[in-house]
């Protein structure tokens, strides 16, 4: 397992977040939703604690916490007073190596796993985006962290337990400690905690095919049209990343940015346009979404696509200077919240191998030039989109 730690003398408060290679790119088609339903058991009694008193001892530590899968990882972290750091490691500790995952209460986890499953289902932004991260990345790498109503359904208690002995282990697991602590008592308590568990080879990832581009139209009555896009782009990593993020910064960063000036305000085209930049390990996209009306809806994705690939024609000088003063701001904020700092560390450490340090950070956007920008649009033009609407009508879409 690997430890980041940040010292930040100045705060009250100390962060953790613990990631472990168990995300849903871990799962097996037919039971999707099996790495949730894992993150939700091993919070349910741990160590000498049930469910009840690993909550209340989490509550009375002043615990601000948060659990969840992505496709690579499950997470676990929590920001609290300083004090309480030392106590919130030994709970993990119990929640990462020694949880109860008690059988008779799989149903009940399952219950919760298929309200918010459902949730999802009734919610047409939530459904596009869904449908279109699995039409960019593939099945695997692209598969929704909710899982399925036939997967969810089908978990045992036996499939809780492989999955947890198979994939709750130090190999790529990452804990990144952000705060007012001590690194050198808190790197003894890891070690103490965590340092004889369980370490095996990690298991490759099968190779994904990129999808073509494509187009996909659910059918649904409504006055709106809810439109999702991505593209192929660049990896946080990739030497060009923060030239794509600079100018995704221009499109769609604030109510300043193109998108929402010139889709939005200038021509009232719809009441919700945003674009950005999403990665998974080595590979990446841009993925944006609008909302409308049915009758703007065809003319809205025109001028949406319409205004990401103008980028190529030159980035005014006022609209680089608006993005650094907000990334600048974003940096100053990070730098008052410690768990703000250790999701970040360990972000950098899964795809740089590195933590990078805000002041890196802020000076490889300062350094970034419309010059830049507009050469990473010559080399990388947005094109091959995957498209998914949802509305009564589907639209017009050229490379479908």
């Amino acid at each position: 397992m690997t430890l980041l730690g940040e010292p930040m003398p100045w705060l009250r408060t100390a962060a953790f977040s613990l990631c472990l290679p168990a995300g849903v790119q871990r799962e097996t088609e037919h039971l999707a939703g099996l790495s949730g339903l894992v993150c939700e058991m091993v919070q349910r009694g741990a160590g000498s604690r049930n469910s009840r008193d690993l909550a209340a001892v989490q509550d009375h530590l002043g615990m601000d916490r948060s659990a969840g899968v992505s496709t690579a990882h499950v997470s676990f972290g929590a920001a609290m007073p300083a004090d309480s750091l030392d106590s919130a490691l030994e709970i993990y500790a119990d929640v990462s190596r020694r949880p109860h995952l008690p059988a008779d209460q799989l149903e009940d986890a399952q219950a919760v796993a298929l309200q918010e499953l459902h949730a999802i289902s009734d919610e047409p932004t939530q459904r596009v985006m869904t449908l279109l991260k699995t039409l960019h990345y593939g099945p695997l790498l692209g598969r929704s962290i909710y899982g399925s109503e036939k997967g969810l359904t089908a978990v045992t208690s036996d499939h809780i337990r492989n999955f947890y002995t198979q994939f709750y282990q130090s190999s790529g697991a990452i804990l990144a400690i952000a705060g007012n602590f001590d690194w050198d008592k808190t790197l003894e308590q890891v070690e103490r905690l965590w340092g004889d568990w369980q370490s095996k080879p990690p298991q490759p990832i099968p190779p994904q095919e990129t999808p073509p581009a494509l187009y996909k139209h659910l059918q649904h009555a409504s006055q709106q049209t809810h439109i999702a896009f991505a593209y192929p782009a660049v990896s946080f990593g990739h030497k060009d990343y923060f030239a794509l993020r600079a100018g995704m910064g221009v499109l769609s960063d604030g109510m300043s940015s193109r998108l929402f000036d010139r889709v939005r305000e200038q021509r009232g085209l719809c009441y919700s346009v945003s674009a950005g930049c999403h990665s998974l390990k080595g590979i990446g996209g841009v993925f944006g979404y609008a909302g409308t009306t049915v009758e703007r809806a065809q003319e809205t994705l025109d001028v949406t696509l319409r205004e990401i690939k103008a980028i190529v024609d030159g980035v005014d000088e006022d609209e680089l200077r608006r993005l650094k003063v907000r990334v600048q701001s974003n940096l100053i904020m990070e730098q008052e919240s410690s768990a703000s700092r250790a999701s970040s560390m360990v972000s950098d450490w899964y795809h740089l191998g590195r933590v990078m340090p805000a002041q890196e950070l802020e000076d490889r956007i300062e350094s970034i030039t419309s010059d830049d920008i507009v050469r990473y649009w010559n080399e990388h033009p947005p094109t091959n989109f995957r498209i998914v609407t949802l509305g009564p009508n589907p639209l017009s879409v050229a490379q479908a």
